[in-house]
């Protein structure tokens, strides 16, 4: 069995938590036989590691994180790796995968396209 978790930055407003609160339960209603959790980079919980921690207790070994990042700034290319590795470390005994930030796909870069035309319409 598999589960995903979408990774954001975080914020000190709550409210900014919302569209991955949406998120989360969007993948939910489409993928029901796959667990998805939250994690923040900084300023919110979970944590990578408290989400994996969270995965792991329901038996599930292979985890997929999905950085929700429009582009590698600093923190991808620095404290991601990093994390992921303490996280590796951590939890030896899974397999704990990472996509690309989403903002570097084709499909999201489709994506705004389509929205923004749409807008305009």
């Amino acid at each position: 069995m598999r589960a995903i978790i979408f990774f954001g930055h975080g914020a000190r407003d709550e409210r900014w938590r919302e569209p991955f609160d949406r998120l989360a339960a969007l993948w939910q209603a489409q993928n029901p036989d796959t667990p998805v959790e939250l994690a923040f980079l900084e300023l919110m919980q979970p944590s990578l590691s408290g989400a994996v921690q969270k995965i792991v207790t329901q038996g599930i070994k292979d985890i997929f994180v999905v950085p929700v990042f429009f582009g590698q700034g600093s923190h991808l290319r620095n404290d991601f790796p990093k994390i992921l590795e303490e996280c590796r470390s951590e939890f030896s005994e899974i397999s704990l995968s990472a996509t690309p930030a989403v903002g570097e796909n084709l499909l999201v870069l489709q994506a705004i396209i389509d929205y923004a035309d749409h807008s305009l319409n």
